[in-house]
């Protein structure tokens, strides 16, 4: 062929498609808009090795992040240590999160440097378990009441009785905390606390490191599967529809990256409406079960993410519709009273010096703004307020007009 002709050639191809777009605003790439897109496309997302990291998951596998134009890459991480600090290091943008670290690590507390954090999305609700060493079980142990007898016991012999959860400003180290208060025992006073990672729990008790620990499944279920501990109370028999996991981000990156911070929870709410289909949930244990991600067998992880539940106790399994979720019953959104809970937790706890501005804080860390816009681009519905009023199994009712007053007001508590 002439140059003359493949010239021509090559020229016409080029008008007939500088025709086609003539129509298109200019910076059109593809499906979507060079201005709309992420700011920062590649994005690192932390995880730690527990059921309730399944949303950032999926949204990884099938390719949702990818429709948002956002390239995502999962770690997981050995520790909700090394979660917060790789979120603080930048070398993670978005990360699986326990509920009070973006506030612990706001303030500086527990030894961490102060870097603000924001929660504009939570992950899921319900989930969570207490298990016991099956010596226990014996000896008919399922409340805290029963337990405190054998807790004065130990504490009195030097050998005090030793509970795990995974992070002190978390959410194990509350139901923790909060189970054994209700049952007269004050957990900085009459037992040992310690802090375990997730997928460690279960070895530990193995070699009898602990009487008791607070996790994430799948390793409630596991130490069942095991033989070597009970559950003696899940965190939904605790707090129905309670806040459990969020996705976090440094206050820094998204303030840079509004942009990428909607698009990353545009997938994350499409992950979170798929999670939620019953049908979906054998696919969904069985993906996360791979090693990369929870590193458990599927027949471990799958009969309590459909709500079945085996204590362990010798009764036969039962149906809790109390199971865990990842979009129903407004589990997305960041209740800004979820917050106010937990900063009156770290008061009743001494985990602050005095009583912090609790609404200056909130409004800082929680942002339901964010979600919102997100939620009616998506037409989801949402809550018409920010805060609402909660009362756990003990009764006791919790006002977020008054955290001060709930934090001071239970007998077992640490507030000078």
């Amino acid at each position: 062929m002439s140059e003359r002709k493949s010239s021509r050639r090559r020229f016409l191809k080029t008008s007939a498609l500088g025709v086609l777009l003539a129509g298109l605003p200019r910076g059109f790439v593809g499906r979507v808009f060079a201005d709309d897109g992420p700011e920062t496309p590649n994005i690192r997302f932390g995880i730690i090795a527990l059921t309730d990291c399944c949303s950032i998951v999926m949204a990884h596998e099938l390719g949702l992040f990818r429709k948002h134009g956002i390239q995502s890459t999962i770690s997981k991480e050995a520790s909700w240590a090394v979660i917060r600090d790789r979120l603080m290091l930048g070398e993670n943008q978005a990360t699986h999160m326990l509920y009070g670290m973006p506030y612990a690590s706001t303030m500086g507390l527990f030894g961490s440097p102060k870097k603000p954090m924001i929660i504009p999305f939570c992950l899921n609700h319900n989930g969570q378990a207490i298990t016991l060493q099956q010596k226990f079980l014996k000896q008919g142990v399922k409340k805290p009441q029963d337990l405190k007898p054998l807790v004065d016991e130990a504490k009195k012999s030097g050998s005090p009785l030793t509970f795990a959860m995974t992070f002190p400003s978390g959410t194990h180290a509350m139901w923790m905390r909060y189970w054994l208060a209700a049952g007269g025992i004050h957990p900085d006073k009459d037992v040992s606390l310690i802090t375990v990672p997730p997928p460690q729990m279960v070895q530990n008790m193995k070699v009898d490191k602990m009487d008791g620990f607070c996790v994430g499944e799948p390793w409630n279920a596991r130490a069942i599967a095991d033989k070597i501990g009970y559950t003696a109370i899940t965190t939904q028999q605790m707090w129905k529809n309670h806040p459990e996991k969020v996705l976090a981000f440094s206050a820094e990156f998204a303030a840079k990256n509004p942009k990428a911070v909607k698009a990353i929870l545009r997938a994350m709410t499409e992950a979170s409406q798929w999670a939620d289909k019953l049908e979906n949930r054998e696919k969904l244990a069985e993906t996360v079960s791979q090693p990369q991600y929870v590193n458990a067998p599927k027949e471990v992880i799958l009969p309590r993410l459909l709500g079945r539940y085996d204590y362990g106790d010798g009764s036969p399994a039962e149906k809790d519709s109390f199971y865990m979720t990842f979009f129903d019953r407004n589990t997305n959104f960041p209740w800004k009273s979820h917050g106010l809970w937990w900063l009156s937790q770290f008061r009743r706890w001494a985990m602050v010096p005095a009583a912090p501005d609790y609404k200056a804080l909130v409004d800082r860390v929680h942002r339901p703004d964010i979600y919102r816009e997100v939620a009616k681009e998506m037409s989801v519905a949402v809550p018409a307020e920010d805060v609402k009023k909660e009362t756990l199994f003990d009764g006791v009712e919790f006002d977020p007009g008054k955290p001060e007053e709930y934090a001071k007001a239970f007998a077992v508590n640490s507030v000078a």
